[in-house]
């Protein structure tokens, strides 16, 4: 069934609108596959957890058309100081500062074509929900819960209920994907269970308004500031225009909750800053380390918090969540329309899995240190001792806090070199984990990028299925012949010829298959009969490798 009619059939339903769900259902759109979204709730409120849209997630938004859209929601400006700034409270002395974090400056940089954006979640769900709502086939349905689901050989049956009335009906499907969260219940339908460690730490998330806060610290502007004193350390730092203002205690011991109005006296507290506080919302959220035991169903799929939970420091939850809807979207697609194989399938969790445990043990590692894990007896003396403190905890700071505000190899450096659906190319791997990025073109990493000469980036000249580059065009017979098995398979290929021996050098091949989400799946120096397309596309299986010279 091709895009049609809003009303039409779906081919994909996805429980939740938050954005990993609307992610998955602009993928699908962007293929042209009707599809779906149930969500409970009516999205609203704010409390975002997410306040930071990293460069891979704007890359993504970027090939979808609407990166602009998303800088010009930026309620602070696009180019807001992205500063982390730690102090004894927002009244108090500074200890130390990390200025550009999160590679959220706006200046040009050969290893992304995106960069980061500090704006909270919920404008970044707008932006997401607009563009996805006007696509043709994608519908999204607020008020509507999901029940349960069954499924066999031909499809899926997707129980929901009406919120307001309580009237059910099914939907019918061929794959349901459950980005419906931590308390999943698409995740407790198939079984899947969450494992590793649960309450790391009890903190809150508060929202206020605070006219006149950003004028009244000595500190300057910034995206975060962490509090470290033994009273109430806690993070704080500007969400929105209108003086929105975000607040979390950290560390809180259990049975401690806040009234509105003793958020505001603890935000007094906190920051020695005395100032009519207005509370808009203020919730509890308890930090883990869990990984479900598998992320598959037969034709049922769980990404985002649904599959994964980390603590939120590096700010790698949400994005790798629309990584993970990018990952099931493309592969979903190729199926439903043909040129897709059940290995393509298959490889969603090994792909995805390996990227999760990356951030899992970046995240903990992170949380480790914390604003009250900070703080030492004198700290905030204005004192020569209270100075000697602060320089001690500075050190502490910047050896231990900079991997949190500049981990480029988390954000892009994951690899799928142990896919099934990746083609190795017979050379050493040069591969590690690494928090700084080193982009490379080995089969499984993402594509390296370069700006242009006329300053386009590497990857506009992409397609919406597989792009195949060829660096040198001294014999095109190899490409002809590449876009011939593409045609007889029905795989939506393009070559993109660029004579450029700096980007040769960089691939370290003549010839290199892009994936739809921009990984390397082959590279090499001549296009071989040796069914790349039919293991990339997950319609045969992986050979042990398939030969490709080095480049002299």
């Amino acid at each position: 069934m091709s895009a049609g009619a809003k009303s039409g059939k779906p081919r994909v339903v996805i429980v939740g609108a938050g954005p990993v769900g609307v992610a998955t259902a602009i993928e699908l759109g962007h293929r042209s596959v009707p599809c779906v979204v149930i969500e409970r709730n009516n999205r609203a409120g704010y409390a975002p957890r997410a306040k930071t849209t990293h460069t891979r997630t704007r890359e993504h938004l970027r090939r979808w058309g609407i990166a602009e859209r998303l800088a010009e929601a930026a309620p602070l400006g696009i180019d807001y100081p992205p500063n982390v700034v730690f102090v004894t409270r927002l009244a108090g002395p500074e200890i130390a500062r990390f200025e550009g974090a999160l590679y959220c400056s706006p200046q040009r940089d050969e290893r992304y074509s995106e960069h980061s954006q500090w704006i909270p979640q919920y404008k970044l769900e707008a932006v997401l929900q607009e563009h996805a709502r006007s696509l043709p086939g994608v519908r999204i349905e607020f008020g509507q819960e999901f029940v349960s689901c069954d499924q066999d050989e031909r499809g899926v049956r997707v129980r929901v209920r009406d919120v307001a009335s309580g009237a059910e009906r099914t939907l019918e499907a061929d794959y349901l994907v459950g980005a419906d969260g931590s308390r999943s219940a698409v995740r407790e339908n198939i079984g899947a269970k969450m494992l590793g460690t649960h309450g790391l730490s009890r903190n809150y998330n508060t929202i206020f308004q605070a006219p006149g806060l950003a004028e009244a610290h000595p500190h300057g502007p910034g995206i975060m500031y962490w509090q470290c004193n033994s009273e109430l350390p806690s993070l704080i730092g500007p969400m929105d225009s209108g003086d929105l203002w975000f607040f979390m205690p950290m560390q809180l011991p259990p049975g401690v909750t806040y009234t509105p109005e003793q958020a505001a006296e603890r935000i007094r507290a906190a920051t020695g800053i005395d100032l009519p506080y207005k509370i808009l919302s203020s919730d509890e959220w308890v930090a883990s380390k869990l990984l479900a035991d598998y992320y598959r169903k037969g034709r049922v799929f769980l990404v985002g918090d649904a599959c994964h939970l980390h603590p939120p420091f590096g700010g790698f939850g949400m994005n790798m969540g629309i990584a993970d809807a990018v990952d099931v979207g493309w592969k979903l697609a190729a199926v439903l329309q043909g040129w897709g194989g059940e290995t393509l399938l298959g490889s969603y969790e090994i792909e995805r899995r390996a990227a999760h445990e990356f951030v899992l043990e970046e995240s903990e590692s992170n949380h480790a240190q914390l604003p009250g894990t900070l703080t030492r007896e004198g700290i905030e003396e204005l004192t020569p001792r209270g100075e000697q403190v602060r320089r001690e905890v500075a050190e502490i700071v910047l050896r231990t806090k900079h991997r949190e505000f500049f981990a480029l190899g988390v954000m892009l450096g994951y690899s799928y070199r142990d896919s099934p659906v990746v083609v190795g190319d017979g050379r050493p791997s040069n591969w590690k984990r690494s928090l700084d990025y080193v982009p490379m073109a080995e089969p499984g990493c993402l594509a390296p990028h370069r700006w242009l000469a006329d300053n386009r980036s590497l990857y506009d000249l992409f397609g919406n299925g597989f792009t195949l580059l060829a660096f040198d065009d001294t014999d095109a017979a190899d490409l002809d012949l590449a876009l011939r098995e593409a045609r007889e398979a029905g795989v939506p290929l393009q070559v993109v010829r660029l004579a450029d021996p700096s980007l040769r050098d960089l691939y370290q091949a003549k010839r290199a298959l892009i994936r739809p989400d921009q990984h390397v799946a082959w590279r090499g120096d001549v296009w071989v009969a040796s069914n790349v397309l039919g293991i990339a596309c997950g319609r045969t299986g992986r050979r042990p490798v398939v030969e490709a010279a080095s480049v002299g």
